[in-house]
């Protein structure tokens, strides 16, 4: 079933952050259709958060994006070199949002392995948010999508995880973000092989 429209409405981001674990991600393009389960994400939490883009509620024609009513994606080019999914969440002018980091290839394996150049057994196909978007075809044109449509969309096939099963640690790459940076907002399937790296964890967590 497609995730409607309101449940991306939720103003707690850091349990949309969680909750989307298990969810799945599909792609339509021209006709090719890719699905991958999320297995890692990372919230967001808008104008307060110093690792957001939106940090101090900062407006640029590219986070401008992140002010929309949640239910659209937020796509942006990281290094010039890799794109990065997010989904945008909450309400109009509350600019939070939700990274994925990496998914489990479900359906057009075939055509991921032709994306990445690699075999999908190989966890690097879709580990990390540059390749889980490559793998699913996803680029900058992918920027502003209704992810209730018909390119883009979300889908709950049942799948649940416990809050034992799921890690709950700092974000990566954030270290701009000061104290921010230490907040547990990055969330990932425990002993997943596609969980990016790095995704050991103490046995407390």
């Amino acid at each position: 079933m497609k995730l409607p429209f309101s449940y991306y409405q939720n103003q707690d981001v850091i349990f949309l952050a969680k909750d989307l674990l298990g969810k799945v991600l599909f792609t339509n393009i021209d006709g090719q259709i890719t699905a991958g389960i999320i297995v890692e994400t990372e919230a967001y939490f808008g104008a307060i958060d110093k690792a957001s883009h939106a940090y101090g509620n900062r407006r640029t024609d590219r986070t401008e994006t992140l002010y929309s009513d949640g239910g659209v994606s937020y796509v942006y080019l990281c290094y010039g070199i890799h794109h990065l999914f997010n989904i945008v969440t909450s309400v109009r002018d509350e600019p939070h949002a939700v990274l994925v980091r990496a998914v489990e290839p479900l359906i057009g394996k075939d055509i991921m392995e032709i994306r990445r150049k690699m075999s999908f057994t190989k966890a690097a196909i879709s580990s990390g948010p540059g390749s889980s978007a490559k793998a699913l075809g996803i680029d900058r044109s992918f920027n502003k999508k209704d992810l209730t449509g018909e390119e883009i969309w979300i889908e709950d096939h049942g799948i649940r995880y416990h809050s034992n099963e799921i890690a709950a640690v700092p974000r990566v790459g954030v270290e701009y973000a000061k104290e921010d940076a230490l907040l547990p907002w990055r969330f990932f399937v425990k002993g997943n092989k596609y969980v990016s790296k790095p995704n050991k964890i103490n046995e407390e967590n």
